[in-house]
């Protein structure tokens, strides 16, 4: 993909453009008012509190598992809410924030300007969780019929260099498609043995928050655990070019998968060349566990 062109007013500078697809990613101060900001953090804080009261995942999604996913060891004293499926079906702010805000606006720079809505989730690491995120990229668990896919992960949360942040190999989206599948297994992290040499040339995603980073859908990327004192919340948010078709179903689906939150909806579909094995969708309440269960050969 080559940068967007269009008449239309645009919200991120060429050199940004530039950046995000020599890269791979662009990390977006200020993308959220405060009162977008403020309501995001107290609906989270809310949820957290609630997640007390449980002792193991609880609410439904479409697909019937749960909408909320504690990591193990959480207790009422000490909770580890890590993850909240689908939360645009359940709060107008979440919604908002993913279909209204100045996120959306920006990825029309990217990749618009026809902009659809393929999934949402919030990824949280509460001070002392010990959930990481093995390296991978996003496009084997969402292949579409062209690359055009951005995540946005929203900071909800100051993301700094010790509570966790997104770690990213920049210019690897240009490269190839990892496997991740393993000795017949789908484990949703790329080989271990490759994962050295990614760490070696990784950079961190940080910043205030409010900001957002976008990561482009072939983007080797991970995450370590949260080793600080201070939360670190993601509201995410995947957005596709509106012809862009989904080749497996959505691993989170969503009453609002396939919205247009910019441009118009065209009816065409776009192709390019990519090789790759089906994911295996989730059976539990997030892809956690499959990653919990990876290849260690």
């Amino acid at each position: 993909m080559t940068l967007t062109t269009s008449s239309a007013p645009r919200h991120l500078s060429t050199t940004e453009c530039e950046t995000f697809w020599r890269d791979g990613y662009l990390v977006v101060e200020n993308a959220l008012s405060a009162i977008e900001l403020g309501a995001l953090q107290r609906e989270f804080d809310g949820w957290v509190t609630d997640s007390r009261q449980h002792d193991k995942p609880w609410g439904t999604i479409a697909d019937g598992r749960p909408r909320f996913d504690l990591e193990p060891g959480h207790t009422a004293e000490k909770p580890a809410l890590r993850r909240v499926n689908s939360p645009t079906e359940i709060s107008d702010n979440y919604d908002r924030v993913m279909s209204q805000s100045r996120v959306p606006l920006l990825v029309a720079d990217l990749i618009g300007p026809n902009v659809k809505f393929h999934h949402a989730k919030i990824n949280s690491k509460l001070p002392g969780a010990a959930t990481l995120v093995k390296w991978h990229q996003d496009f084997p668990f969402t292949p579409h019929s062209n690359d055009d896919l951005v995540t946005a992960l929203i900071f909800v949360d100051e993301v700094t260099a010790e509570n966790g942040p997104l770690e990213v190999l920049p210019g690897s989206h240009k490269g190839p498609l990892h496997t991740l599948w393993h000795d017949g297994r789908f484990t949703g992290a790329v080989d271990p043995k490759l994962e050295a040499e990614m760490r070696a040339g990784a950079k961190q995603a940080q910043g205030p928050a409010g900001s957002v980073c976008f990561m482009h859908t072939r983007l080797l990327h991970g995450s370590a655990p949260n080793r600080s004192a201070r939360p670190r919340t993601l509201f995410i948010c995947v957005y596709s070019a509106e012809d862009a078709i989904p080749l497996s179903p959505n691993p989170l689906p969503s009453t609002h998968e396939g919205r247009i939150v910019q441009g118009e909806r065209t009816g065409r579909v776009r192709c390019v060349g990519n090789e790759l094995r089906l994911p295996q969708l989730p059976s539990q309440a997030s892809f956690f566990a499959q990653q919990a269960a990876s290849y260690d050969g």
